[in-house]
């Protein structure tokens, strides 16, 4: 197993409680999009509950090559004619959960059209499994980027068929999502920004994992803004290095140049997952405003 993955998961849980199976234990979750992963460990009190006022939110399935994949949609009540701009919301391993959702619904009390699939369905569902080594071998470990990178592909198709501008795309993820957008910027034509919080960037290369953001530099389609934690035991700052290098020297890509990095000092990973004990929320905070501020620079919204 990739060991750079594995310290990545274990870098979400929280250090003062380090009983994995508790950690992860779940009740099932019979609708996407509700309840929280972590039930053995309680929710802590900050976290955001975003109302559904001036929104509608439901969950929706689209086709992907013959399969029926489920996701997490919210929208403003009123879309204008030229459609609403979109963003995909990746999950972290644990999939779409309340967090994923509350997150869909802060996108679309912004005006967008907000999409958080289930991209981990085909494999199983994150919330029935004990420990973070079975999530890592039996849902993550089984899910292909291939597979992933379709299934935005043609939930962004569904968009345009239903409220959304298709011409007008970006997509934001947390943890395994961050890893999602970066790959997705560099091999969907139709993106149009990204925003990876806390993403890996390299990695072991298997069947399923067969390129990282670190080999892709050179092929971006659409720049990402990059927030990480200077705290992060899961995603060491010389791995950031490596893929500033890596930008960098793509020269002749205007993408791989304007992509741009913001280092929360101290932060650890998921300082974003305002559910988490890791939750920080002055990194959490101005890491939303740049998110929001990045999209709209990059002509998303």
């Amino acid at each position: 197993m990739d060991k750079n993955l594995v310290n990545e998961a274990e870098s979400l849980l929280n250090p003062a409680k380090t009983n994995r199976r508790d950690f992860l234990k779940t009740t099932a979750v019979a609708t996407i999009g509700v309840g929280y992963v972590a039930a053995a460990e309680p929710v802590m009190a900050q976290a955001i509950k975003t109302d559904f006022e001036g929104i509608v939110a439901q969950e929706v399935t689209y086709s992907s090559k013959g399969f029926d994949v489920p996701a997490y949609v919210a929208r403003p009540k009123a879309t204008p004619k030229k459609g609403l701009p979109v963003i995909f919301v990746i999950s972290e391993i644990f999939g779409v959960h309340e967090y994923i959702a509350d997150v869909a619904r802060r996108f679309a009390k912004q005006g967008y059209l907000a999409i958080a699939p289930d991209l981990f369905v085909r494999a199983g569902d994150p919330n029935t499994l004990g420990t973070m080594a079975e999530i890592l071998k039996e849902i993550v470990g089984k899910t292909p980027d291939e597979q992933v990178l379709a299934d935005i592909s043609a939930g962004i198709e569904w968009a345009g068929k239903n409220g959304g501008d298709a011409k007008r795309v970006g997509i934001t993820g947390f943890c395994w999502g961050g890893r999602i957008t970066w790959l997705a910027c560099a091999q969907i034509p139709q993106m149009r920004a990204g925003v990876a919080w806390y993403g890996r960037l390299v990695g072991d290369k298997t069947p399923n994992n067969p390129l990282h953001p670190v080999d892709l530099a050179s092929q971006m389609k659409a720049p990402v803004l990059g927030l990480y934690g200077s705290a992060d035991t899961g995603i060491p700052l010389e791995t950031v290095e490596q893929m500033k290098q890596a930008l960098q020297a793509a020269k002749n890509n205007k993408a791989a140049q304007a992509a741009k990095f913001e280092i929360y000092p101290e932060a650890p990973h998921a300082f974003h997952a305002d559910y988490r004990a890791t939750y920080r929320e002055g990194p959490a905070k101005d890491g939303w405003d740049k998110c929001l501020a990045w999209l709209k620079q990059q002509g998303v919204v």
